[in-house]
Parts: structure tokens; sequence; C-alpha cells
């Protein structure tokens, strides 16, 4: 399993100076395997599920979205900064075994729950029988 993208980071519009840009951010995400489910879950608090948007892209996971500025004054004043806004994207790549074409999302409380199940084990068969007369 593997995080593709896994570190703040800016884009800047040249135009609009040094101090100008869009920030993008990546979700906090935990995966973990439970009851025979790859389970991926990502903290988006002040998230509407309408906002989200989830794109399969063979064995990758692209969780994507924007949340919105608070309704804050303009001319406040920042004194500490540690929740992200603005548009962000989480990509995650699924491990073999587990068929990302089946899995389910969920949305609650602040939370993004995906869950992926596992592939139908291949059954090697011990005995081949042979049909046709005796």
């Amino acid at each position: 399993m593997c995080k593709v993208n896994s570190s703040l980071y800016t884009l800047r519009d040249s135009s609009e100076g040094p101090a100008g840009g869009q920030t993008h951010w990546i979700p906090n995400t935990d995966v973990y395997i439970a009851d025979g489910q790859l389970i991926i879950k990502v903290e988006l608090a002040g998230m509407h599920r309408e906002d989200l948007e989830l794109t399969i892209d063979g064995n990758r996971l692209m969780i994507s979205g924007q949340r919105p500025d608070g309704a804050r004054s303009s001319k406040c004043k920042f004194l500490v900064v540690e929740i992200n806004y603005g548009p962000f994207e989480c990509v995650i790549e699924i491990p073999p075994g587990y068929d990302l074409s089946k899995a389910t999302a969920a949305y609650q409380n602040g939370f993004l729950n995906v869950e992926v199940p596992q592939t139908a084990p291949r059954t090697n068969p011990k005995h081949i029988v042979i049909s046709g007369e005796k």
C-alpha cells in the first residue's frame, strides 16, 4: 500500500505574485485491514458528502474535493493557523488482492470510510474430472 502524495504542497500562479497562489492539502488518512477488507479512513471535518469525489484509475483510488473557508472576516489577524481549507487530493495505491471495483464508501461525522473487499481467491483444483466414455 502506498499513499502516492503525502505532503503539503503549494501551487502558485505567477500572475498573483509571491504571496498569491492556491494551497492544496492532503487529509490525514488511516489504511488498515479488518475482517478481510482494506479500510481507508480519511479525516475530512467540515465537508459535505456532495463535495467529495472518489475516482478509480487502475489500482489507484483518488479522493478529492474542496473544504470551504470558514465565514470569517477578511480583516482577521491569525495567531495560529492549523486547519487546511481549499482543494485537496489524496491518491492511494491499492495493493494486489483487493477489488477496488467493488469498494463501498460512507461519509459520517467528518470521516470518509472506504471499504475495499478482497478479490475472490482463485481455486486450484487438486483433481481434474475427465468427462466422456468409460
